[in-house]
């Protein structure tokens, strides 16, 4: 074969290949096509395996726990109504008390088994909350607080202490205000006794519970809340430690002054100290429950202060008690 004829062979090879590659794109073309539209009409879907991977992740847990989401349905009172220095707008609590209406339902209504599911934390801080939502409504209810004449010769005009019954003191006063929660009645007593000095059984609740008066512990203006419960229990004691409500440390007349927080006759707590923190070791002087009660404020004291307690001549004494309301 020449190399002329040759070569005219090899151009109809390669022209037949063209042709074979051509009707193949061809036929592709419109499938391509279709193909191209998908993606870029979702061009963020996830292929089958990324899906499958993004549905058997399980959700991650939040921070908070379903009771602190509960909670947050006391954020509107305490945030609303209760300033920095724990004082409450009692006269705007009383022109609007719808909210607090829509709390107490939310409260009767609440589940028992979603209230069982809840850590002992978790539990605690709702009761705490439970507890001062009803204290404010009492108040708000009998406020402005009306006196007598002759009961102003021994309390001033906007002492709780005019509230009837008048010659109680105490959460005893307020027993005739009582209220559903999950479908079950309770007062501020019962309350106290059930669950603070009994189920739970720790002292520091105690200083989170407000009494409506000037030397009660002082409100804190956000809700408590089970994930953040021991911090805020323990600011809490420090906070009302270091006011002259809390505690006085006189050293020159040897003389430490408590609240009467810390009393050991009912409705007062100082006997509650006893489990936890009573000692033998120390304030050998004292009495147990008080020796318990110092044994548990030395935990929160500065250096100095808790040395002169442990070593130091001194009388404990006990503070009169300011009934007066504590309002804005």
């Amino acid at each position: 074969m020449s190399v002329i004829g040759e070569n005219m062979s090899y151009t109809k090879y390669f022209f037949r290949i063209r042709l074979i590659l051509l009707f193949v794109l061809i036929c592709l073309a419109p499938w391509y096509g279709c193909a191209s539209q998908n993606t870029q009409a979702a061009p963020n879907q996830p292929s089958e395996s990324t899906a499958a991977d993004v549905n058997d992740k399980k959700p991650q847990k939040t921070v908070e726990s379903s009771e602190d989401t509960f909670n947050k349905i006391f954020e509107p009172i305490f945030s609303g109504y209760v300033n920095k220095q724990g004082l409450v707008n009692y006269d705007k609590l009383h022109r609007y008390d719808i909210e607090m209406k829509a709390l107490f339902a939310r409260l009767a209504t609440l589940d028992r088994k979603t209230y069982d599911s809840w850590t002992k934390n978790e539990k605690i801080a709702f009761w705490i909350n439970t507890f001062n939502l009803k204290m404010l409504d009492i108040i708000a209810d009998n406020y402005p607080i009306e006196s007598k004449r002759f009961d102003r010769l021994w309390w001033p005009p906007n002492s709780i202490r005019h509230i009837p019954p008048r010659g109680v003191v105490g959460t005893p006063k307020w027993d005739n205000y009582k209220f559903i929660v999950m479908d079950e009645q309770f007062t501020l007593s019962e309350i106290d006794n059930r669950f603070f000095r009994k189920e739970f059984a720790d002292p520091r609740i105690f200083f989170a519970l407000t009494f409506a008066s000037l030397d009660s512990p002082p409100l804190r203006d956000k809700p408590y809340y089970g994930a953040q419960l021991d911090k805020q229990l323990n600011e809490q004691v420090k906070r009302f430690l270091s006011t002259p409500s809390g505690i006085k440390i006189n050293r020159k007349k040897g003389r430490v002054e408590l609240s009467t927080l810390f009393e050991t006759q009912r409705p007062w707590y100082g006997m509650e100290f006893l489990p936890k923190y009573g000692t033998d070791k120390k304030f050998k002087t004292q009495t147990p429950a008080i020796a318990a009660v110092l044994n548990f404020i030395c935990q929160y004291l500065d250096k100095s202060d808790v040395e002169y307690l442990e070593t130091g001549n001194y009388t404990v004494t006990f503070k009169a008690y300011d009934w007066r309301v504590n309002e804005q």
